[in-house]
């Protein structure tokens, strides 16, 4: 298989996925029925809250980095890190998981921080990232166990029953978000094996994973790293409020619903698309939301959060364009 073709299977294969999950969801659905919901039927009072939410965990994020980053000896100034966070976001939309990479070399040419050490605090945020996720979804699932217990016992609702809920397509879009995701797993681990062709290469990454023993400060990284999933779940719960449909939406619903939304979003498709709307409309039917407004729901945020992600992209591009590079030879 050609380098070439590779990259193209690369980088096509997530927006096929995507754009296929999204066609048979709204293959239904007229572009009259969108415009509608997006500007008659949404409370943009509503929206722009929620908006703010997803530009604050971006910039904690951004702070986060540059605490990881200082046992280094790495002092990137504040709002490269910043606007190489929105940089990371918006080019992961064009290649699905590019965005960790994307930063470090942002740090690197504009402040001169080293590549590999970067993408070692860079891998260490995703383990916490991870393990957050994990738990939370613990906490969610336990918090709406007895919901889930009570709704069965009150309808007599089975498992048989709530299999039957899901179509034969549904399935095969399960099973092909679960095959997408193990597909990207196995390219990241094949990606390491780049680091084993240079001893120095493999140390400077091990020692921006073990940074965060070093950290100075280790409660408010903690600290950071909750806020960041604080705001992510503000910025999806908020958005609750814009549809009368989905105004009813409990907390401990929509945390839920945030949860299975959030794991969904590992399929590589840019920003989720395809597994994320398929993931939240599923979980709104279940609580009793229409499949219509639950399929618009999940297209409308979807697509408005999306733009934000652009639009901030684009800013943190054009900052960065205009700020003074520091080479690394500069620093010494």
């Amino acid at each position: 298989m050609s380098s070439l073709f590779k990259k193209i299977f690369r980088i096509g294969l997530p927006f096929l996925l995507g754009l296929g999950i999204l066609w048979w969801m709204y293959r239904d659905t007229s572009g009259e029925v969108f415009l509608d919901s997006i500007f008659h039927q949404t409370d943009w009072r509503w929206m722009g809250l929620s908006l703010l939410f997803g530009i604050v965990p971006q910039v904690i994020r951004a702070l986060r980095w540059q605490q990881a980053l200082e046992p280094l000896g790495e002092k990137p100034r504040r709002s490269v890190c910043v606007n190489s966070i929105f940089v990371s976001y918006a080019a992961s939309l064009v290649i699905p998981r590019s965005g960790e990479v994307t930063r470090c070399a942002t740090l690197k040419r504009m402040d001169g921080v080293s590549f590999t050490k970067s993408l070692g605090t860079v891998v260490t945020e995703r383990l916490i990232d991870s393990v957050l996720m994990l738990l939370f979804t613990g906490i969610a699932f336990l918090w709406q166990l007895p919901v889930f217990l009570r709704f069965l016992r009150t309808t007599g609702f089975n498992v048989g029953d709530l299999a039957r809920q899901f179509s034969t397509t549904g399935y095969l879009v399960t099973v092909l978000c679960l095959l997408a995701a193990v597909l990207l797993a196995y390219i990241l681990v094949r990606g390491l094996k780049l680091f084993r062709k240079g001893h120095d290469l493999l140390r400077d990454v091990i020692s921006g994973v073990l940074s965060l023993k070093k950290v100075r400060n280790f409660p408010l990284y903690l600290l950071y790293s909750v806020l960041i999933w604080v705001g992510y779940f503000l910025h999806f719960y908020i958005a609750f409020f814009c549809f009368d449909a989905t105004s009813g939406i409990l907390p401990g619903e929509a945390f839920l619903i945030f949860c299975v939304g959030s794991f969904a979003v590992l399929v590589p498709t840019p920003n989720g698309a395809g597994p994320w709307h398929f993931a939240v409309k599923t979980m709104l039917v279940l609580y009793g939301v229409a499949e219509e407004p639950a399929v618009m729901f999940a297209l409308v945020v979807h697509t408005v959060q999306t733009a934000l992600v652009v639009l901030l992209g684009i800013y943190g591009w054009a900052q960065l364009n205009t700020t003074r590079r520091i080479p690394a030879a500069e620093k010494k």
